[in-house]
């Protein structure tokens, strides 16, 4: 026992080191330079931090209202009725969980040339909040529905037996059980609306800024770490106020619900065949018209359709140093190492939570923790911590794979651990008895059925790293760009030309992300959780 629990600790101080380093490390600089209690005083008494602040509020708050409103009627949908093309409906929601923050960005540039309103919504905040409905419209739809599909049926029918029409029956009986899931599915959705970056930076402009967007100001533009760190401080009083409030509301005012098996059926009158097809209409309108009309403006090209933006791509550009197909070529190179060291670190990270007992809650947290953090953040951290011997990464290649990691590391472990539990003890124990070494033990006993797991991981590590902005906008060097920094400097350019071509390297990055989930879902375990 002695002689496991040392093997144990040997192998947790390897991601436990990583993640200190790369991110407890980074995070707590930034903590050092903004609690300077002058540039703090000044900073956050500025009238423009107010003005920055009170805006990324109100566009969180009415991203979210918006989202929560158009998304309710097609979890109710997809809860309660079986239709015909209802898993077409689900395959379309999962299109805005792959897509990078550049592409959706772009998705809807193209939406607004093709409409002829770019010159009254871009830079506006309607065109931000259209954005985020966007991106989030599939948390609420897809969480809410999966969890309202299971819950009893039986209060509702005797509440219509009892004479309450279906409006009352869903006020006072359906919508207080389905609070625990709306909230929690709101607060995520209010969380990335509150740290979106991508999306304010593009569509936003400089007249619309956030924290997110201050904060790469100040850092990367004006060289000023100590604004930027007393603002990344102020964020992080946020966020930290956000999840406190909606864990605290939780556990005061959810109530165990007894979930059973999915509840759906044919829809039965023209109130659900109407409710059927708004919540299609709904989803078409919310998902399909942004990437319809980013393939539609990736192929339009001097009055007619051809692929000449995509030929393009292999030419210089003005916007940047390199070719863009340069910066296809560095993305898949640092998503390739990304995958790399997340599948190593997480894999022995999820080796040590499947066998630790009580300890693995807490150490899985350490682990998810840079999840919960902004890539600004991440991004932040790294170019303010890592500059100095002997962690002098600023101007090294490896950074921005490390910090990719850092975001890739938690779906590894989410994924392989079930798979490592789910392995017999009496299988490794038998082993043992048969002479086979822990070693021996560890590679044919565990890591077979964990590979299919860690297969679902490193996928998805590979996918983030390929769309990842908000960390990268801070690490990346000028002749190293990526793939979603190319289309942002790309877009941040005039000209026909560089707005075709940015559409046709999002449209080669929406390929590229849609494929790595497409291959995910191949090495899927069965009923196994959306990420």
């Amino acid at each position: 026992m002695k002689s496991h629990r040392l093997r144990l600790l040997a192998l947790a101080a390897i991601p436990a080191a990583f993640v200190g380093i790369f991110f407890l490390y980074p995070l707590a600089t930034i903590l050092r330079h903004g609690f300077d209690a002058s540039t703090l005083a000044q900073t956050w008494g500025n009238p423009a931090t107010a003005g920055v602040l009170r805006f990324t509020v109100t566009q969180a708050l009415a991203s979210t209202g918006l989202c929560l409103l158009l998304a309710l009627p097609t979890a109710a949908a997809l809860a309660r009725l079986r239709f015909r093309g209802r898993r077409l409906l689900n395959a379309l929601l999962v299109v805005p969980f792959v897509l990078p923050t550049v592409v959706v960005a772009a998705a809807f540039l193209s939406l607004m040339d093709s409409l002829g309103l770019t010159d009254r919504f871009r830079h506006t905040t309607w065109a931000i909040i259209a954005a985020h409905v966007f991106f989030n419209y599939a948390v609420i739809a897809r969480s809410v529905g999966a969890f309202w599909s299971q819950l009893d049926t039986a209060p509702e029918q005797a509440a219509r037996v009892l004479g309450a029409g279906r409006v009352r029956t869903f006020t006072t009986v359906t919508l207080p059980r389905l609070i625990p899931a709306i909230a929690a599915s709101t607060a995520i959705v209010l969380l990335f609306n509150f740290t979106s970056f991508g999306v304010i930076l593009i569509l936003g402009g400089p007249r619309r800024a956030t924290l997110e967007t201050e904060i790469w100001r100040f850092a990367v533009q004006r060289i000023e770490f100590d604004v930027a760190a007393s603002l990344a401080l102020l964020q992080l009083v946020f966020v930290l106020v956000i999840v406190t409030a909606s864990t605290v509301w939780q556990r005061r005012r959810g109530v165990p619900e007894h979930l059973g098996a999915h509840s759906a059926s044919a829809p039965r009158g023209a109130a659900q065949r109407l409710a059927v097809l708004a919540a299609c209409l709904t989803a078409v309108v919310v998902i399909g018209m942004p990437v319809a009309a980013l393939v539609e403006r990736s192929l339009r090209h001097s009055g007619g359709y051809s692929f000449e933006n995509f030929r393009l791509l292999g030419a210089g550009t003005h916007a940047m140093s390199v070719s863009p197909l340069t910066a296809l070529g560095n993305s898949l190179t640092f998503a390739l190492a990304a995958t790399a060291i997340a599948g190593s670190v997480g894999l022995a990270a999820a080796a040590v939570v499947s066998r630790s007992g009580g300890a693995a809650s807490a150490f899985e947290g350490l682990f998810l923790v840079p999840l919960g953090a902004s890539g600004v953040l991440l991004g932040f951290g790294a170019l303010l911590a890592l500059d100095a011997p002997p962690l002098d990464l600023r101007l090294s290649w490896w950074l921005v794979p490390i910090t990719h990691a850092l975001i890739g590391i938690p779906f590894v472990i989410r994924s392989t651990v079930p798979a490592l539990r789910a392995v017999s003890e009496r299988l490794r124990e038998a082993a043992a008895v048969l002479g086979a070494s822990p070693r021996r033990v560890w590679r044919e006993v565990d890591l077979p059925p964990a590979l299919r797991g860690l297969a679902v991981g490193v996928g998805f590590a590979f996918a983030v790293s390929l769309g990842e902005f908000g960390a990268t906008a801070f690490i990346a060097r000028p002749e190293r760009p990526t793939l979603p920094l190319a289309i942002f400097r790309l877009l941040s350019r005039p000209g026909q030309a560089n707005f075709g071509q940015a559409m046709a390297l999002s449209v080669i990055l929406l390929a590229l992300v849609a494929g790595a989930v497409l291959l995910i879902d191949r090495f899927r375990l069965p009923g196994s959780a959306d990420f």
